[in-house]
């Protein structure tokens, strides 16, 4: 039988992926605070650019828990850290709909499907597979 470390190994991948991607959108969020926005047709003002600096700093914070969660080995923390990173994207993604149905661009739609299916890896690996290890 193998080890929940070899169990979680896809898991810890995950993070890291996860955790590099988020590091990126941070970086450019602070260096470039209009590019993201500019994706889906929102115009950034300079005087706006502290939004995209503190959601850079969010980003980046999650980034960080992402990338050094990959070091635990408690089933229980890494649940809750998978658990508070599905919230993270689904509560993201809903506003995202939220705004499109408001008038934004359609081409953040993609960036929806992107949080379901991160939301949907992090739940089966960091919650389905890590409760089923413990029965």
């Amino acid at each position: 039988m193998s080890s929940d470390k070899t169990k979680n190994k896809a898991l810890k991948v995950l993070l890291v992926v996860h955790g590099l991607i988020t590091f990126a959108a941070s970086i450019v969020l602070i260096v470039a605070p209009t590019a993201i926005p500019q994706t889906v047709n929102i115009d950034i003002s300079p005087n706006e650019y502290l939004l995209c600096y503190f959601l850079g700093a969010s980003e980046l914070s999650i980034a960080f828990l992402s990338v050094f969660a990959r070091k635990i080995d408690d089933k229980n923390s890494l649940r809750l850290i998978t658990a508070t990173f599905i919230v993270f994207h689904t509560a993201t993604g809903a506003l995202e709909i939220f705004a499109l149905i408001n008038g934004l661009s359609s081409k953040v739609i993609f960036n929806i499907f992107l949080r379901i299916l991160i939301s949907i890896l992090f739940w089966y690996l960091g919650i389905y597979r890590i409760k089923k290890q413990s029965e």
